[in-house]
């Protein structure tokens, strides 16, 4: 979607990243939910993310649908603005 646009992709954020389409409206649901996204990053992604244990220690299977259904809504918007 960057390369399209002639932009550069840089860092890891979800909602840093749909901010950086400026040129695009992002609705307040989507930007919460990158937000939400953002804030399982780091321990999600790795082992010492978490003072203690594992991610699967203390993540629960609700929380990973509720990650999936935000992380959907994100794919949809950026669906839409390829399509365009």
């Amino acid at each position: 979607m960057f390369e399209r646009r002639g932009q550069k992709a840089v860092g890891h954020s979800v909602r840093y990243l749909l901010s950086a389409l400026s040129d695009e409206e992002v609705d307040p649901e989507t930007v919460a939910a990158a937000k939400v996204l953002d804030k399982h990053y780091t321990a999600t992604r790795y082992p010492n993310g978490l003072v203690q244990g594992a991610p699967t220690e203390f993540y629960t299977e609700e929380e990973a649908s509720d990650a999936i259904r935000r992380a959907e809504r994100i794919l949809r918007f950026c669906d839409r603005l390829l399509a365009q």
